[in-house]
């Protein structure tokens, strides 16, 4: 990953050095770098494909929420899993994801779907794909990026403690094994997908749940409100 544009938070640079001397990450810029030449759009752009590293550093992190891929359509992805950009609407699953707030903790529903005031605060909103081809989803889900983002769980599992990781889904869960439980809180349940939400994401109580794990450790709760845009 030698691409100019791409600048990432020190600390995440620091502990992930050895992972981009890796031969697979050279394959994935270039790799990156056809899909490109070859006139497809490829999501998020690319000073944002580190967006979530680059908001949450790796000594701030107390929540990790796993994705999938980026959102697919025009203008949405902005390298935070869940969350689209300002002024687009929020898709489904974030519909869904505010549903389950509301009911959790009595927040009202936001009027925007932008997830910045949540990263700001040491929730690490990570893809594990980090890009993908416009219409397309899961287009470069084995193009080398779950390799990186595994490490990338692994190292925030390393480095930190009392975290709380929200694994929505069987892709998320398929995660675990990279997570240490005796050192933090592992919570689980379906995506909040249209699709699965009613299967048990509704009612899972996970936002609460993580507050009250933080609190109990000393540390200050997640505020999950999110401010509305000026």
């Amino acid at each position: 990953m030698d691409d100019d544009r791409i600048k990432l938070d020190p600390q995440w640079k620091a502990a992930l050095r050895d992972e981009f001397e890796q031969p697979y990450m050279r394959q994935l810029s270039e790799f990156l770098r056809r899909e490109k030449a070859a006139g497809k759009v490829i999501y998020p752009p690319g000073p944002l494909i580190f967006n979530a590293l680059n908001t949450t550093p790796l000594d701030q992190v107390r929540v990790v929420i796993l994705g999938q891929d980026p959102y697919h359509g025009p203008g949405q992805a902005h390298g935070l899993s869940f969350s689209v950009q300002p002024g687009v609407p929020a898709p489904p699953s974030l519909q869904n994801i505010f549903k389950e707030l509301k009911r959790d903790l009595n927040l009202p529903i936001p009027n925007h779907g932008y997830l910045q005031h949540w990263a700001e605060q040491g929730v690490l909103l990570l893809n594990t794909s980090l890009t993908v081809e416009q219409a397309n989803a899961g287009s470069h889900a084995k193009a080398g990026w779950q390799r990186f983002t595994d490490r990338v769980i692994e190292v925030v599992s390393a480095e930190r403690e009392n975290l709380v990781f929200l694994l929505w889904g069987s892709h998320a869960q398929s995660k675990q094994a990279l997570i240490d439980p005796q050192k933090h809180l592992i919570l689980k349940s379906a995506h909040p997908s249209p699709l699965s939400a009613h299967r048990g994401f509704i009612g899972n109580g996970h936002f609460g749940r993580t507050n009250e794990f933080l609190r109990n450790a000393g540390l200050t709760p997640i505020d999950w409100a999110l401010p509305p845009l000026a």
